[in-house]
């Protein structure tokens, strides 16, 4: 029994590394930056590392190596996606891939090869916290370097709740299943589609929902980020006001992490030469913020805009090109193909199946763009 669970760990384990190998070498060709570059490569000769005791493992049981097979979709999608809009847009899904890695790891923790890969694969996350930490802060003194790097020792959270590629994903989605469900809703009320009034809706849908999601984002972001910078200044004004408080505050949050008094005072002391420095280890300590991201109204809601726009263009493209029948037919087959994709692209950040990601959000737009059908086709009637 063990040496059949051994042997099913090592071939996904093994899988898991080509994966990786194929994904890192992809990003490290893209990147322009040296640094993220050597940071990639790096972690691609880890995963060949790895890859060969998983290879050892399986020769060692007897088995056949078994021949490099076609990357996984997420990987091949996530490769795409660093070359189209660079490798920063793919952090988020990068990480949660890494996650899918420990699960899967997680799973055969009884095998000892494990616990040597699992080691690496922490010190993965460590190189990249460093990389996002450097990309919010490029040009920092060593001061700063010191800081990032006692960050890396901190427990690593992948989710990173905004990153753009998550918010383009999910404002797509928004556009597309409510245009589908407004568009199919009035085709149902005009027997099938009156291509003007179904245009005219589908136009006008577009247009409110996008405006809509863009002044919504606006307000939100600014009203967040006028609160966060009211915070930071409040913490400026303690800095300023009361040091010798502040100074202590910093050595209680490095004893905390378990430096001895002496060395964490020593840090103290070093971070309160650079007030920058210390108002900002504050800021990110005590008020869990980052001074650095706090993000760009404008850039916000003209995201959301775009996004939402580009999917609900979708269910209303047939009907401008087309007529009658024919246009409805096409919109729902091009509005469920789009389901599906903008459903499998959600599996790159959250590491489920793209099989299933798919068919969930398929399903969800099928109910809503089906129940304003209904509803449009009883109005149709009655009216």
């Amino acid at each position: 029994m063990q040496e059949i669970k051994d042997r099913a760990a090592s071939l996904a384990g093994l899988a898991l590394e080509r994966d990786a190998i194929y994904l890192y070498d992809r990003l490290a060709a893209i990147e322009k930056d040296p640094q993220r570059r050597a940071a990639f490569e790096s972690i691609a000769a880890s995963e060949r590392r790895h890859a060969a005791i998983w290879e050892a493992k399986l020769t060692s049981l007897g088995e056949q190596v078994p021949p490099a097979a076609r990357p996984s979709w997420r990987v091949r999608q996530i490769a795409l996606l660093a070359r189209l809009f660079g490798t920063r847009a793919v952090s988020d899904a990068v990480k949660a891939l890494e996650g899918f890695e420990e699960s899967v790891y997680g799973a055969h923790s009884d095998v000892p090869e494990v616990h040597e890969i699992a080691n690496d694969e922490a010190k993965h996350a460590e190189i990249w916290k460093g990389l996002d930490q450097t990309a919010r802060g490029k040009g920092a003194s060593a001061h700063r370097a010191a800081v990032v790097e006692t960050q890396a020792r901190e427990p690593w959270h992948r989710a990173g709740g905004g990153g753009t590629l998550r918010a383009a994903i999910f404002g797509v989605s928004d556009g597309l299943v409510s245009n589908a469900a407004l568009v199919l809703g009035i085709a149902g009320a005009t027997s099938g589609g009156d291509g003007s009034f179904v245009v005219l809706a589908g136009v006008a849908g577009l247009l409110a929902g996008a405006f809509s999601m863009a002044a919504g984002e606006y307000v939100s972001m600014r009203s967040q980020t006028e609160v966060l910078e009211r915070q930071i200044e409040l913490e400026r004004a303690e800095l300023e006001a009361m040091p010798e408080e502040e100074e202590k505050e910093i050595a209680a949050i490095y004893r905390g992490r378990g430096f001895a008094e002496a060395e964490a005072a020593a840090i103290a002391k070093q971070l309160m030469a650079d007030p920058k420095i210390a108002l900002e280890t504050l800021v990110r300590e005590e008020l869990g913020l980052d001074p650095e991201e706090l993000g760009s109204p404008w850039g916000a809601s003209i995201g959301s805009f775009v996004s939402f726009a580009v999917g609900a263009f979708v269910p209303l493209l047939p009907f401008i090109l087309l007529a009658g029948g024919t246009a409805l037919a096409v919109s729902i087959g091009l509005t469920s193909l789009a389901l599906f994709a903008v459903g499998a692209s959600v599996s790159l950040l959250t590491g489920r199946s793209a099989l299933y990601s798919g068919a969930r959000q398929l399903l969800i737009g099928i109910a809503a763009a089906g129940i304003t059908y209904l509803i449009g086709s009883l109005i149709g009637v009655n009216v």
